[in-house]
């Protein structure tokens, strides 16, 4: 149908628009690039973390004292620990030679993930035992400790017993041949005697002299998801400070009028507000506030009603409320700044470089090393060193506390300076949020609708 003018001649139709092959294809290879960043970063995490293994801490103590034997000092715990040293690829294991002490508060603060203990008794017990094994008595095998550190996550975990499967192993062989040569020698019968032979038990005995213990140094409690508990909490706190602060960006600027709003057919367009882009900012991180003070108080109580083992449920609320709200005013900002592409920027920080960055379920020094770059600044790491140290570590600093809040006051620093230094820029420069049309026959931009 045709509308006709105040004097009755035909008023033309407005042209139709098509959409251009060029400006169809756009999403498809935005999308696609995306999804081609998320498949490198996600499967180069995942596919071979034993290969990519390099800088992974373990403590070694050395207690033994020695001891004389045959009327000579020895000290079978300083060649066991010379041994590893040596046996211990160290562009993969980063073998720290510790005193009792030092190990157990670098396992108190993640700062190792396991520990092997060579007690102070080791060369008296490996000598009563060679000589046990010819001397009737009671004997007992020489101990070789392993503690893994579980808080520190069920993957770290399988990498130290693998590690001490390996290296223990490889110890208790050689030690055995050592031994058993030691045994031998000392049953060399004078000139014209008969040999003396060991038995098959004794051989067995002395071929693997070892008793090596796998010991959980502080164990998790129940309902810790095996040390997944932090990753995940973390991980809500990320999602929901980046996807709320979407939600809360584009509802305030339809409200505002600044965007349409759609409910099923229903469509409204309210009218826009005049407001500048600074006090329209302020809005967002006033909503962005009370939203991160709501959700953290949920999360917790969710926790706590799902048995989530929590012992520092104030400082939980608090750092999980700071951590939302730094998320949240920099994806705003970055919003502000450059409009819905901000949308991809936030994507592409928080989620396909942030979570496999984050070292939640596979320590950093079992991925590429270019993850240990990333997880000096990606937010998705900083939060989870923090709610780890609170939920495993009772908070303390060095185990990651420390570093997650100071990160969330950089981040959120570089969200409201950034966020208001464009804004005000924007609001100086006369540059309002108005719709700006394109002319299609010359393709410049035509005059502000509602100018």
């Amino acid at each position: 149908m045709t509308s006709t003018d105040t004097d009755g001649s035909p008023e033309p139709a407005p042209p139709r628009r098509h959409l251009s092959p060029l400006r169809w294809a756009f999403p498809i290879v935005v999308v696609t690039l995306l999804a081609s960043l998320l498949g490198v970063m996600y499967l180069d995490y995942v596919v071979d973390p034993e290969k990519n293994l390099h800088d992974f801490p373990i403590a070694l103590v050395n207690q033994d004292v020695g001891d004389d034997i045959g009327g000579k000092h020895v000290n079978f715990g300083d060649q066991v620990s010379e041994g590893l040293q040596k046996a211990v690829p160290s562009d993969k294991i980063d073998l720290r030679v510790l005193g009792i002490n030092e190990a157990q508060l670098q396992m108190q603060s993640a700062r190792v993930y396991g520990t092997i203990i060579i007690p102070s008794d080791f060369s008296k017990r490996l000598g009563i035992l060679g000589v046990g094994s010819v001397v009737p008595g009671d004997i007992t095998k020489p101990v070789l400790t392993l503690q893994t550190n579980p808080r520190t996550g069920a993957f770290a975990t399988a990498v130290v017993q693998k590690f001490g499967e390996q290296a223990l192993t490889q110890v208790n062989t050689q030690v055995g041949q050592q031994l058993t040569e030691q045994v031998k020698a000392q049953l060399t019968p004078p000139p014209g005697a008969p040999p003396t032979e060991l038995s098959a038990a004794t051989r067995l005995v002395l071929a693997q002299p070892l008793n090596i213990v796998v010991d959980q140094f502080r164990p998790l409690p129940g309902g810790s998801g095996e040390g997944l508990t932090a990753f995940f909490y973390s991980l809500l706190l990320l999602l929901i400070g980046m996807v709320g602060a979407m939600i809360i960006h584009q509802l305030i600027d339809s409200a505002l009028g600044f965007l349409p709003t759609e409910w099923g057919p229903w469509y409204v367009h309210y009218p826009r507000a005049s407001i500048s882009r600074v006090k329209t900012l302020l809005i967002k991180w006033s909503a962005v506030v009370v939203m991160a003070l709501a959700v953290s108080g949920a999360l917790e109580g969710i926790a706590a009603i799902l048995g989530m083992p929590l012992d520092k449920p104030l400082l939980l609320f608090i750092y999980g409320a700071f951590a939302i709200i730094a998320v949240g005013f920099t994806c705003t900002s970055m919003l502000a700044a450059v409009g819905t592409s901000g949308l991809i920027i936030n994507l592409i920080i928080f989620v396909i470089l942030g979570l496999p960055s984050s070292g939640g379920t596979i320590p950093i020094e079992a991925t590429p090393k270019y993850f240990g770059w990333l997880a000096r600044f990606e937010p998705m790491h900083q939060v989870f060193l923090g709610i780890r140290s609170i939920l495993y570590f009772n908070g303390n600093g060095q185990a990651g506390l420390t570093r997650g809040v100071w990160m969330a006051v950089l981040g959120l620093a570089i969200g409201v300076v950034g966020g208001l230094f464009i804004t005000r820029f924007y609001d100086r420069k006369g540059l309002e949020r108005k719709p700006v049309n394109l002319d299609s026959g010359s393709g410049k931009h035509a005059k502000p609708a509602d100018a």
